[in-house]
């Protein structure tokens, strides 16, 4: 009887322990494919924005750019769905996943003396640099994973 008592508290110790570990592993695999996802996306964004022409129109959840074959290039970012979405010449691509908050501010290129931060605008006309920011998230075997914020500025180079 003792003998069966102590083997359950082991059975029950090593598969504690498995658990666990699975849940760390599987933690660990999430934020390795976040991060990917962001970099690959953030990578996407920068060539992108780079070669347009302009930017036409802003707003909290979308940009849309004039490219530089002077079609639209539009990011749209869902906040329901949590869908960072490209849209180019009629095709719909979604770039982020699991976007829990995503921002698109507009400034000009004119730094602020004495520090690296730009003069905003409030009028796309005059936007030369855009800087986007996001946090994802993901459930994993019922724990919450965020990652990190992605955070970049982009400078418009043909205006």
């Amino acid at each position: 009887m003792i003998a069966v008592l102590i083997g359950g508290i082991a059975l029950s110790l090593v598969a504690s322990m498995m658990w666990y570990t699975g849940r760390t592993y599987a933690a660990v695999w999430n934020y390795v494919e976040l991060d990917m996802q962001s970099r690959v996306t953030l990578d996407t964004m920068i060539n992108e924005i780079r070669q347009v022409r302009r930017l036409k129109t802003n707003t909290v959840y979308s940009l849309t750019f004039e490219d530089k074959d002077g079609g639209d290039l539009v990011y749209v970012y869902d906040p329901v769905a949590d869908l960072l979405i490209r849209k180019k010449d009629g095709i719909d691509k979604i770039l982020l996943e699991g976007a829990e908050s995503l921002e698109f501010q507009i400034f000009q290129r004119t730094p602020i003396g004495g520090t690296y931060n730009q003069y905003p605008t409030a009028d796309a006309s005059t936007c030369k640099l855009v800087q986007l920011k996001w946090t994802c998230v993901r459930d994993v075997m019922g724990q919450r994973n965020t990652e990190s914020v992605q955070s970049a500025k982009i400078v418009i180079r043909n205006q």
